[in-house]
């Protein structure tokens, strides 16, 4: 329930009523005095009445205790900590006494309660004159007599009330804090002077000041005099101390939030400086000029920027959001749960986050240009993270949508967050495609194969795989991206061109269960967080849904020499009494071998040299590494890569599900569709990164990493089909028949192999034999030979049809051969006619006599 229902505090009574409290007031006066005086005799003498039963069974005390305050997040821009946001449950800045000024401390005492510091809690003089005024028709505006220590226990358990679990349970015990009734009052009364026993008149006084609810959402003088003054607590002139303090008594129809209500709170205020004028705490003059302002010529009225929706910096509101929930589960702040939200709600925290405010801002600048939130074609998203691979640090969190908690946001916003977990963004995350691929590269090194072995990159099927320890069948035939994309690829170029169906001969040797695990030891999971990894063939081209700062860590492990940290957002906590709590816990860990995760960037070094993220590289000629990813339908956009100082993830989709090819859609006039954009967007983001984080070469992979443990495939050619097959079967390969085809030499010989001789496979590779069935020969080299000679020599190569062309060349000795066609060394069918050219006189002429 909102403090803001606590209106007016009058409640009628009967006359009969109004006598019973005269009474009970009159009677407990007389217990007051004599508690005064010592609690035993109050308790031997005065107990015969039902009012004193009622008083004595009360509670006696009641803690001031933490309030809720105002928590401040910070960011840093140019190195340095800067305001990001203020988040919090009540717009409070608690203040200690010297902090306030003295104009709010006299129009408090003076307007509320002047005999304040000669009194223990409860004023016996107003109390009776409150109890003859009931006789009129109720307890009154001031509550009875209420003292200014007898309302700080009102609000104090209004204040309990707000801080309780459920919304029936606030709305009940706050409806019972303000309840003006003589039992009330009795609590209050007793509670006001367990209160003055435990804290002093400077406590209480501060206390009271600070917990106020002072209409329009804000508690506290502090609250109230930034909100309708935008100036401090310490600096108000005499009518702001007044018309502060006018609100107090009824916060919805005093407070200075509208004109409306201005004429209601001078009344009171004039009250109030009557009051201190006449307690000397203004001059003449002063008390004149304060009668005589008007609210509208000092009410500045400001709104508080709360919450991240009003963080500062651009597209930093995400990252605010992320942030908050990330605090409110850190132990620092409680054990439990319940703890932590209690503690954070109290407030008072200062949190550090990492956010870079430049560099997001830039990368929010980027996603505005190459993925405008304007797109009404389709459900366009759009997101760029970095990470500092050495740390977790997570230093950006764009977006391409602006934040928006509404209830109705405009197509231009959302609430979700893009780039984290469901849990902390409400994003299912996106399929990732072809990012995913660098899994399997890294379980194929951890296994020993190497980057220079050669696989299958012709689309074929695959039906027996190893998932888990077992065989399963599955068939499986994936196409490539790229139309024509055929034959035997080395892993490192199979790589940098994303060759789906060599991907698929990698996975087949391998563990299905492996290469997620290789997923999982980089932090990579289902961003619902419920679903488990898929392990099935096709889960290698990436159709699990992962969040984009996930990969972004993923890919930092690798840039990090195989030491995978945890995403961190938060630097440091600080409490209200200013004290260091530390921040998120470094949490890193060795999950691949240094040797591993060196290979792994030197193949995707070359994915930006000569692959699909050509245009990614900076000009600065920061060694970079990446992998692009495009889903099937080509609806979701990946490029994913890192310096070895800070890896950043590049998303861009359908958000709702649908299936529009990002191929096809171009975001404005002059530029190329969305999908063709990403390595230049990449590239525009890592420029500033770089300045900011100057970045190391990668290692160099040793020529044992490059080559693994593979074979070169041994040379069979000429040899015999049984000779073949026992020269592989002694290396480890499986032969296979590649059967006869047309080709010179002896018919059933070895003509070639696919992978070729000297091309680098795994044991138990299969290499595939090709024989010659002899129907071909090669043409001999036949020029400056006799026609004769010529003849002869054709015939022995097993061509047995030559012509003599009726052309002449010129130049050489007549009669001899100038040349044959087809060509030397061409190797043709051995029924092929072959056409003989000689040379003719000095003018290319036919000789007379030529035989």
């Amino acid at each position: 329930m909102s403090a803001q229902k606590s209106a007016s505090r009058t409640k009628p009574v009967s006359a009969i009523g109004a006598f019973v409290g005269f009474v009970g007031f009159s009677a407990l006066a007389g217990l007051l005095v004599t508690i005064g005086v010592t609690p035993a005799i109050a308790v031997a003498g005065v107990t015969t009445t039902s009012t004193i039963g009622v008083f004595e069974s009360l509670p006696e005390y009641i803690e001031i205790g933490d309030l809720p305050q105002r928590n401040e997040v910070l960011a840093y821009s140019n190195g340095q900590p800067v305001h990001l946001a203020t988040v919090y449950d009540q717009n409070r800045q608690e203040l200690q006494f010297d902090q306030i000024s003295d104009q709010l401390k006299n129009a408090a005492i003076d307007g509320e309660d002047k005999r304040f510091y000669d009194h223990g809690g409860v004023d016996m003089t107003s109390l009776v004159r409150a109890g003859v005024g009931s006789l009129a028709g109720g307890l009154g505006e001031s509550g009875g007599g209420s003292t200014l220590t007898m309302q700080l226990v009102r609000n104090i358990k209004m204040q309990q009330a707000l801080e309780l679990p459920t919304p029936e349970e606030r709305e009940k015990a706050y409806n019972d804090a303000v309840e003006q009734t003589i039992p009330r009052k009795l609590e209050e009364m007793k509670l006001a002077i367990g209160l003055a026993k435990k804290y002093s008149h400077k406590e209480i006084l501060t206390g009271y000041l600070n917990i106020a609810y002072f209409g329009d959402q804000t508690y506290g003088v502090q609250a109230a005099a930034q909100h309708y003054f935008n100036k401090n607590a310490t600096d108000l002139t005499p009518q702001e101390a007044a018309s502060i303090l006018a609100i107090v008594q009824s916060p919805n129809s005093r407070n200075l939030s509208d004109p409306k209500y201005y004429d209601a709170n001078v009344a009171r205020r004039d009250v109030i400086l009557k009051s201190m004028y006449a307690q000397k705490h203004l001059t003449k003059e002063q008390f004149d000029a304060a009668i005589a302002s008007k609210p509208a010529d000092y009410v500045h009225l400001t709104e508080p920027n709360q919450g991240c929706q009003s963080a500062a910096g651009n597209g930093s509101q995400f990252f605010c959001d992320y942030a908050v929930k990330v605090v409110k589960q850190m132990s620092q702040l409680g054990a439990t749960e319940k703890e932590r939200a209690t503690a954070w709600r109290n407030g008072g925290y200062t949190v550090q986050t990492t956010l870079d405010l430049d560099l997001n801002g830039q990368q929010k600048d980027l996603l505005n240009t190459f993925d405008p939130n304007t797109e009404s074609r389709f459900s366009l998203g759009g997101a760029l993270n970095s990470v500092e691979a050495s740390t977790g640090r997570i230093l950006t969190m764009a977006q391409n949508k602006d934040y928006d908690q509404s209830l109705q946001t405009p197509p231009t916003a959302t609430s979700i967050n893009y780039s984290v977990d469901k849990e902390y963004g409400g994003s299912i995350g996106f399929q990732v495609g072809s990012t995913y691929k660098v899994f399997t590269l890294l379980d194929w090194l951890k296994a020993g194969h190497g980057l220079n072995e050669s696989v299958n990159g012709t689309p074929h099927n695959t039906s027996r795989w190893t998932q888990c320890g077992s065989t399963i069948t599955s068939n499986w035939a994936p196409k490539n991206d790229s139309a024509g994309e055929n034959g035997n690829f080395t892993v490192a170029r199979a790589t940098a061109l994303s060759v789906n169906a060599a991907f698929a001969s990698m996975a087949a040797k391998l563990d299905l269960c492996d290469i997620r695990q290789t997923a999982q030891d980089l932090g990579v999971h289902s961003a619902d967080e419920k679903t488990e990894l898929n392990a099935y063939p096709s889960s290698i081209l990436g159709t699990n849904n992962i969040a984009p700062l996930t990969m972004a860590s993923a890919y930092a492990t690798i840039a990090n020499n195989g030491t995978y940290c945890s995403p961190i957002a938060i630097d440091n906590i600080t409490n209200a009494e200013g004290k260091s709590l530390g921040g998120q816990p470094k949490q890193c860990k060795q999950v691949l071998d240094p040797s591993v995760a060196a290979t792994a960037a030197f193949a995707m070094r070359g994915t930006i040299a000569s692959g699909t993220a050509v245009g990614a590289q900076t000009p600065d000629g920061t060694q970079l590494f990446a992998k692009t990813g495009t889903t099937d339908d080509a609806d979701q956009i990946w490029l994913v890569g890192a310096s070895s100082k800070v890896a950043t993830a590049y998303w861009q989709g359908n958000t709702d599900g649908g299936k529009n090819n990002l191929r096809h859609y171009l975001p404005g006039a002059g530029w190329g569709s969305y999908a063709s954009q990403r390595a230049h967007v990449w590239q525009q983001a890592m420029i500033p990164i770089n300045a900011k984080h100057p970045a190391d070469p990668f290692p160099t992979p040793s020529q044992t990493a490059l080559r693994g443990n593979s074979v070169a495939v041994p040379d069979v050619s000429g040899k015999t089909a049984d000779e073949a097959r026992s020269i592989l079967s002694s290396a480890g390969f499986t032969y296979v028949d590649g059967g006869a085809q047309p080709g010179a030499g002896t018919a059933g010989t070895v003509s070639s192999t696919s992978p070729g001789a000297g091309s680098l496979l795994s044991t138990g590779s299969s290499v595939t034999v090709y024989t010659t069935d002899g129907s071909q020969s090669t043409v001999p080299e036949v020029a400056g030979k006799s026609l004769q000679d010529a003849r002869s020599t054709l015939g022995d190569a097993g061509f047995g049809s030559v012509n003599v062309s009726d052309q002449y060349a010129k130049g050489g000795k007549e009669c001899t051969v100038a040349a044959v066609d087809p060509g030397a060394g061409t190797a043709t069918a051995k029924s092929t006619a072959l056409t003989l050219q000689l040379f003719g006189d000095k003018d290319g002429k036919a000789p007379k006599d030529c035989k």
